[in-house]
């Protein structure tokens, strides 16, 4: 999810910068003095989880857990974010300066995105309501995943489909499967209300990052449009993982510190 130095076109850097340097703005006139220790611990730890590299193919997976951060934090995760990522490209050479902007921006602002998506219903007053929006959801990821399926069988039975064609189905097969699976937690009992929306905003952030990081490169050449496709598909295992780890945080905040996600603005 670093984006390196070099690899992107002028005006994707300059965007990125603008949209960042706004996002934090916006984000430390909202935030209040008490906000600055929840803040510091969770830009730490996306700093140390995010250290962790995996490799895969030509390229490499790590956690982000940005998902957690925008529940725990709303706007504050963009401040939080560019420091620790600031901190990371000086000490560790990870991502660089010129596209500080740019990989704040895909990790930042899928955070903010889930905070507006999922927090309410891991706040929500009526649960039912939540419930029932979680029981929509499965019907929409199901179909998505039946579809996807059609989408793949159809495409290896014409002669010549592209390679494109097969990973546009399996990624949103694999992106359908594993909001499932959140799903089938939920049900089971082993994830509550909020820990099925908190599974949810893991999940989701990561997606989002990987589109963003994908959308990212492909504007700045069309010689980086395969590795776009891959950054997405290589992420659907993190979207599992992230899932789950975000789905037990905010399970376990939730029974004995509500009022850590209660405060968020």
């Amino acid at each position: 999810m670093h984006i390196v130095d070099g690899a992107l076109s002028n005006p994707v850097l300059i965007g990125g910068g603008v949209i960042a340097a706004a996002g934090v703005a916006y984000s430390l006139k909202k935030l209040e003095p008490e906000d600055l220790p929840r803040v510091g611990v969770l830009s730490a730890v996306f700093f140390v989880v995010s250290l962790i590299h995996v490799p895969l193919g030509f390229s490499s997976v790590h956690l982000i857990l940005n998902g957690l951060l925008g529940i725990i934090l709303g706007w504050a995760a963009f401040p939080a974010l560019v420091v620790a990522l600031l901190l990371q490209a000086v000490f560790f050479g990870f991502g660089g300066l010129t596209v500080l902007g740019v990989n704040a921006v895909n990790i930042a602002f899928p955070a903010v995105m889930v905070f507006f998506i999922c927090r309410w219903g891991i706040t929500a007053q009526q649960q039912n309501l939540a419930k029932l929006v979680a029981d929509v959801l499965f019907a929409i990821f199901f179909i998505l995943s039946i579809w996807a399926g059609v989408s793949l069988y159809e495409a290896y039975q014409v002669e010549g489909a592209t390679w494109r064609v097969s990973v546009n189905s399996i990624s949103l097969a694999l992106f359908a499967l594993v909001m499932i699976y959140g799903y089938v937690l939920y049900r089971q009992k082993t994830l509550s209300v909020a820990g099925f929306w908190g599974f949810l905003g893991g999940s989701l952030s990561i997606f989002f990052t990987a589109v963003m990081v994908a959308m990212s490169l492909a504007l700045s050449g069309d010689e980086f449009a395969k590795a776009a496709e891959f950054v997405i598909v290589a992420h659907f295992p993190v979207m599992a993982v992230e899932g789950i780890l975000t789905a037990a945080t905010i399970q376990l905040i939730t029974k004995v510190k509500p009022e850590l996600i209660n405060a968020v603005r």
